[in-house]
């Protein structure tokens, strides 16, 4: 048993779609959630600088006494996430590409045509075709887009909203129809807040999202070391290094509660 807390990360706000699945599978955790808001979008940054922002976030949830690092953020898992583990070898370190790579190739066979979606770091990586190719080696039809704008509109809160709905048409209508996608992979953690929207626009096209995968990897990865909190003990906090009103709106949108229920603060990292 392990009452420390469990340490969730992103770039920004995205990560947040993670802590009601994890809240589910774990109702006895605590978590400490920090958001790179400031920095905010990462997929267009060079990989050295995300690395340098990576151990950064790494560094303070360290500091926080974590018991697990969750890096609900596709981009510094394509990226960073072997430095992370280097960089913190006594912790475990769970990543979305890992976890999402494997429901995909248990999910779909080699006939599926398989689009994902992410950021443009992401996509340059190659890390999540690789990743499924080598859980399933049948999986031949996969294609990747990059998105550049839709983290920065999401972190603004333009969701339910004709402008979100002509940029995912922009990114997506011709990339589906031309490639034939029929299964798409939400391999950014920020794509959930827009998942009603591809859900509307595209309702012949099943979705997996990478959000839920890394909960439930982080409840495997618990029971396999013994790490469960034995009860639930001290509170929940969310930090940012740009403490928004959008940061605050969107721990109450994807929580479901009033700000007043949250430890939400400002975390400065020499930035």
């Amino acid at each position: 048993m392990d009452n420390r807390p469990i340490g969730i990360f992103d770039s920004g706000i995205g990560g947040l779609t993670s802590i009601p699945y994890l809240l589910r599978q774990l109702p006895n955790e605590r978590i400490i959630f920090f958001g790179d808001t400031a920095r905010t979008p990462y997929g267009s940054k060079s990989v050295d600088t995300i690395r340098q922002f990576t151990l950064q976030i790494g560094d303070f949830l360290v500091k926080n006494n974590v018991k697990m690092m969750l890096v609900a953020c596709n981009t510094i898992s394509a990226t960073s996430l072997d430095l992370l583990k280097e960089t913190y070898p006594d912790i475990p370190i769970i990543g979305t590409i890992s976890p999402t790579s494997r429901v995909i190739a248990n999910k779909c066979n080699g006939m599926d045509r398989i689009g994902i979606m992410a950021t443009t770091a992401t996509v340059n990586s190659g890390v999540y075709i690789d990743k499924i190719k080598e859980k399933n080696y049948q999986l031949k039809n996969i294609f990747a887009i990059a998105c550049p704008a839709l983290v920065p509109l999401i972190e603004e809160g333009i969701i339910d909203n004709e402008i979100m709905d002509l940029t995912i048409k922009y990114y997506l209508d011709d990339f589906i129809k031309e490639k034939e996608i029929d299964t798409l992979v939400l391999a950014c953690t920020h794509y959930p807040l827009i998942k009603r929207n591809l859900q509307r626009l595209y309702p012949d096209v099943s979705i997996i999202s990478s959000s839920k995968e890394v909960a439930i990897a982080a409840k495997m990865e618990l029971e396999d070391r013994d790490m469960f909190a034995e009860k639930p003990v001290g509170e929940n906090y969310f930090y940012a290094s740009d403490l928004s009103d959008n940061f605050v709106r969107m721990i109450e949108l994807i929580l479901g509660k009033d700000k007043k229920e949250l430890n939400i603060d400002f975390q400065n990292l020499d930035i």
